[in-house]
């Protein structure tokens, strides 16, 4: 067998020292050592690097060499499949384009509005003076009946070639960067990338990983004096480098304003200038948020000739200027038009009465009967209420109709899947955009779908929204279903909260509370309150620490030993949960000191051994649990979930980890039988209400809680509110309604 490369075997850790683990303490109330310093926090986006770092984001676009595509290279098709088709768009900015032709609706009013700027029919700064153009509704067509067919075939993503990586190479080492990024170069900018580098060096920080600093020293190197802070193609590629940064902490746009206070510090004498040169060069759009009153309210009246006996107005509102890339831009066209479309094309008089009658709580029927009447409804609920969308499949395929329902992870998929009763009704929702799963496509390529419900919808993001509601067909019926008090999704956007908070269709919220004291503790934590709770099963415990060592030491313990032995549920069953993937009790050293203890050896598989827990990264945002099995010439093989799956040699260290430490957004969508929360005193900084919530819920039957934070933990829960995204999406549905309330 041919191993892989040997990396360091993990270094010591936290040991017992004699000291015998008692059982879990049963005081329930936070203890109050006191703990400071500042967290490394979780990345939101990639749910595997520390915040400001890019781990994560470079997963691998295939699990395995052999010819039958994995699921993972299925679902990075059907996401280059979508690319592609905003790419053509894109590409139709090479002749004039006039609003509402070749695209439709807003895409088509951006792309000829950038298009007028470069033909100088329009200065850049026009744009800040522009209306945000409304979404156009498209007319739907009766459905068509569909049939089932196999999944098309899906290519897999060409690498780059020797020459482009030999040429990227050379002009790397004449600019000073380092070697290894020729080969994410080359396949990025594509075959010509030396030479694209060479005209423009800062196109470099389209490469992960790569900030300004570098991009500045490989500039200098390449052009000397002739580059400056303020070389528009510098200030060009910053603009697109913070919208990207912004998009990696869930934003799909981000406010003008912003984005020149941060250009300022970045030595850029006139950020307005640079923001204009960008539009102008279309590496972002523009829009405007504000009252329609201010848009219809804009004249080039002087105010020095208005009638001074006119009477005084309200001071109207700043109209907030929105910068954005266009492919979240064209996103969230696509998804606010597409769920547009869905609401409007179902059959809105079905009789489902009989099946609500059925149901078996009150909140399954109330859901039964808005999806009855509504092709979109919104449903919001803890871990009990996933109860309700199982009711509703298995009332919509007794009535003959093609349900089915996508969970966010195989966990979830097999929870549901065993409240329905009929594993063949359960995906996940990347296995069925991929077609590795489902029913397959009808012959216009839409899902073979009466009926889709999408659990843990908080997870899901702007660009997947958008591809799944493509993948619908018209009178399909859609439910979005999840906790709006979880952390959102990995990707940017919030496509469930701004589809509840737009009001945009029906929503149903589920009565069924969460059993036992740990539903209780975190129904509160829901609120804002952190309420002590009754535990005579040992089903909460507060272990109190000092430090980061006695954390990392005390978390040890609790799976090694305690749980197990107080508890009956084994060390496989028992997850940690920390705030970051840094520091002294981040997921790394937690890991190396679980590892130690749990599954000892020399890391012989690049770092890994047969046994070892591990945490697989097929695609940016998913993380899909695993065991190590072996390895061989294929790569690194693992158990996933009864799935087994290969990691090439070469992807090993970008995608896999050692996983009985996750961050909360790791960890979100999934349970496991225990949990154990470790809170460091410098974990104190990246708490707020939505990561307490997520970390304390992944328990079912315990949660220990490894306390140094003090008085953080409360305050957290009470008054840091999760971090809000700026989107558009809201917007786009507000105004979607509102031009149909003006037909109607």
């Amino acid at each position: 067998m041919t191993a892989l490369p040997r990396e360091e075997s993990p270094g010591p850790s936290a040991t017992d020292d004699g000291v015998v683990a008692d059982e879990p303490a049963t005081a329930p109330a936070p203890a109050d050592e006191a703990g400071n310093g500042e967290a490394e926090t979780a990345d939101a986006e990639t749910g595997d690097a520390p915040e400001g770092g890019s781990e994560g984001t470079d997963a691998p676009a295939a699990e395995a060499a052999a010819p039958e595509l994995s699921e993972a290279e299925a679902e990075l098709a059907a996401q280059r499949e979508l690319r592609e088709r905003i790419e053509k768009r894109k590409a139709e900015k090479e002749g004039p384009i006039p609003a509402g032709t070749k695209l439709s609706g807003p895409a088509a009013d951006l792309l000829a509005a950038v298009r007028a700027v470069e033909s100088g029919e329009k200065p850049a700064a026009a744009f800040f003076d522009s209306p945000a153009p409304s979404p156009a509704r498209r007319t739907v067509p009766a459905p068509a009946p569909a049939r089932e067919r196999a999944p098309e075939p899906r290519r897999t993503e060409p690498g780059a070639s020797p020459e482009a990586v030999a040429a990227v190479t050379a002009l790397l080492t004449e600019g000073g960067a380092p070697e290894a990024l020729a080969p994410p170069a080359a396949v990025t900018l594509g075959a010509q990338a030396a030479e694209v580098l060479r005209e423009d060096p800062w196109q470099l920080l389209a490469l992960p990983g790569v900030g300004p600093e570098q991009a500045d020293g490989f500039a200098r190197a390449l052009l000397g004096a002739g580059c400056g802070p303020d070389d528009e193609r510098r200030t060009a590629a910053l603009v697109g480098w913070l919208l990207e940064r912004a998009a990696l902490r869930g934003h799909t746009a981000l406010d003008a304003d912003q984005v020149r206070a941060s250009l300022a510090g970045r030595a850029v004498s006139d950020p307005d200038a640079a923001v204009q040169h960008a539009v102008a060069e279309g590496v972002v759009l523009v829009f405007q948020d504000g009252p329609e009153h201010q848009e219809s309210g804009d004249t080039d009246e002087d105010p020095a000739e208005a009638d001074a006996d006119a009477e005084p107005q309200e001071a109207a509102e700043p109209v907030q200027v929105l910068l954005g890339l266009d492919r979240y831009a064209l996103a969230e066209e696509s998804l606010a038009d597409g769920l547009a479309r869905l609401v409007n094309a179902c059959e809105k008089d079905a009789d489902w009465s009989d099946a609500a009658s059925a149901a078996p709580s009150p909140s399954a029927a109330e859901l039964i009967r808005a999806v009855a009447a509504h092709g979109l409804v919104a449903h919001t609920g803890g871990e009990a209420a996933r109860a309700e969308p199982a009711a509703l499949i298995a009332a919509a395929s007794g009535l003959g109709l093609r349900a089915l329902g996508a969970a966010h992870s195989a966990d979830g998929r097999e929870r549901l899947a065993a409240q329905t009763g009929d594993p063949a009704s359960v995906v996940t929702l990347a296995g069925l955009l991929s077609g590795a799963e489902g029913p397959g496509r009808d012959g216009e390529g839409a899902l073979a779908l009466d009926l889709l419900v999408v659990l843990d919808a908080p997870q899901l993001d702007v660009e997947t929204g958008a591809m799944l509601v493509e993948s619908l067909a018209d009178g399909t019926r859609l439910v979005l279903s999840g906790d709006p008090g979880v952390l959102g999704s990995a990707g940017a956007g919030r496509v469930f909260g701004d589809v509840l908070a737009a009001r945009a269709c029906p929503q149903t919220v589920s009565r069924t509370p969460d059993p036992g004291p740990i539903g209780e503790l975190v129904s509160g934590i829901g609120i804002g309150e952190l309420n002590q709770v009754a535990a005579p099963g040992k089903e909460v415990v507060i272990v109190p620490v000092r430090d980061a060592g006695e954390a990392v030491h005390r978390t040890v313990q609790l799976v090694a030993d305690s749980v197990p032995r107080a508890l009956g549920v084994p060390s496989s069953d028992t997850q940690v949960i920390t705030v970051g993937h840094g520091g002294s009790a981040g997921t790394r050293a937690l890991n190396e000191a679980l590892k130690q203890r749990l599954n000892p050896g020399p890391g012989r598989f690049g770092g890994f051994d047969p046994g070892d827990r591990v945490a697989h990264v097929p695609a940016p945002g998913r993380t899909v649990p695993g065991v190590v099995v072996s390895a061989d010439a294929e790569g690194l093989h693992l158990d996933c979930a009864g799935t087994p799956v290969v990691v090439p040699q070469d992807r090993v260290a970008a995608s896999v980890r050692h996983a009985w430490a996750l961050s909360a957004h790791q960890a979100a969508g999934m349970r496991w039988p225990a949990a154990v929360v470790v809170l460091p005193g410098d974990a104190a900084q990246g708490l707020s209400r939505a990561w307490v919530y997520t970390a304390f819920g992944r328990g079912e039957r315990h949660l220990s809680v490894v306390h140094g934070v003090d008085q953080a933990l409360p305050r957290a829960v009470a008054e840091v509110p999760a971090q809000e995204r700026t989107t558009r999406l809201r917007t786009l549905l507000e105004a979607s309604q509102a031009s149909q309330a003006s037909q109607v």
